[in-house]
């Protein structure tokens, strides 16, 4: 039994830095915005575009718009906003901000910069600095190509589990079993949800740098995320902070209000 257990650990080790090594060598072909950040894109910007244009045709095809004239024209003014200091970053976007009635506390942004706000999270933002704070960080994810990067990520992951059935064929089926659910948990605790929750963090960043130079307090952005830590208490949120998918709320926070100096001295200094 140990012999059997040593060889399935050399096979998954040798798997894992077949893995890894794939991934540092292609971890160079992207750099993200702002951050400088090297990533693991294997999409390209057309590609991840196209995606985004499909996507949100079927949105707004299955989700309500809504018809509040204020509504749409505080998004529209918010959005150009912030648009226009990000533009830079996302040349080639087709910016269209479209507001749909969904009690869903969120919003998004798809590539090529495709902008949904849902009604829903209206009570948090409070008001255009609010929601300044939640369109920097969702127009943030799509500059940094997240959306890619994950899928990315999703990709080498599947190779590697690939990998791991190749090299365990011939043992017995029970410990395939036994190797795969390790393999599996392993790479959703210790690499999917970390590195969502550093993208989230990233786009809290950008999101930052943003807002400000588009003319809106930064502090703004750490007073939304305190209210949507209440929101999150109030309907009872109690997931573990290494199984979320974001930073807990309190992280946030401080991660922001650290950032803040950067963000006013980036606002007053020609963008790069």
């Amino acid at each position: 039994m140990r012999q059997f257990i040593r060889t399935i650990s050399h096979k998954l080790l040798i798997a894992l830095v077949v893995l890894i090594s794939f991934s540092f060598l292609l971890a160079g072909c992207s750099t993200v915005p702002v951050t400088g950040r090297s990533q693991l894109n294997l999409m390209s910007p057309g590609q991840e575009m196209q995606l985004g244009l499909t996507s949100f045709e079927e949105t707004k095809k299955q989700v309500p718009i809504s018809k509040d004239a204020g509504v749409h024209a505080m998004v529209q003014r918010v959005g150009q906003r912030i648009a226009a200091v990000a533009g830079k970053d996302m040349p080639d976007a087709k910016w269209e901000f479209v507001v749909f009635e969904s009690k869903d506390a969120n919003a998004f942004c798809l590539p090529g910069g495709k902008v949904g706000v849902y009604t829903g999270i209206l009570p948090i933002t409070k008001d255009e600095a609010g929601l300044a704070t939640v369109i920097g960080h969702e127009i943030a994810h799509a500059v940094a190509r997240h959306g890619g990067e994950r899928m990315s990520q999703a990709m080498v992951i599947q190779t590697g589990g690939s990998l791991l059935g190749a090299g365990l064929a011939n043992t017995d089926p029970r410990w395939q079993a036994v190797a795969r659910l390790a393999y599996g948990v392993g790479t959703k605790v210790g690499a999917e949800l970390p590195h969502s929750r550093a993208q989230e963090s990233e786009a809290d960043h950008i999101g930052l740098i943003y807002m400000t130079r588009a003319g809106y307090a930064p502090e703004a952005a750490v007073e939304f995320w305190k209210r949507f830590g209440e929101f999150n208490r109030q309907r009872g949120s109690d997931t573990p902070g290494f199984l979320r998918t974001h930073p807990l709320d309190e992280v946030r926070v401080k991660q922001l209000e650290g950032w803040i100096p950067e963000a006013k001295a980036k606002a007053k200094s020609p963008a790069r």
